[in-house]
């Protein structure tokens, strides 16, 4: 997985479904494509925002971090 690129914080910021058309999230260090999602409508999740690091929410949420394996990895968040 070295090939994949890598973004900054404040570059998967603005893929928060409202400044840009993308919907993505980071988990563990990765960022998802989650836009294809309709739980992740505009954006948003439940209480939770896309663009950002969502590793420590996860702890809260009803599911597992198995959810992440139906979106596509396209980055490294550094």
């Amino acid at each position: 997985m070295s090939d994949i690129p890598e973004y900054t914080k404040q570059y998967l910021a603005l893929r928060n479904g409202q400044d840009k058309p993308q919907i993505w999230v980071a988990y563990k260090g990765l960022i998802y494509e989650v836009s294809e999602s309709r739980l992740w409508k505009n954006g948003k999740h439940y209480e939770h925002w896309a663009g950002q690091d969502l590793t420590d929410e996860l702890k809260d949420a009803p599911h597992t971090q198995a959810v992440f394996e139906k979106f596509k990895v396209i980055g490294r968040l550094i």
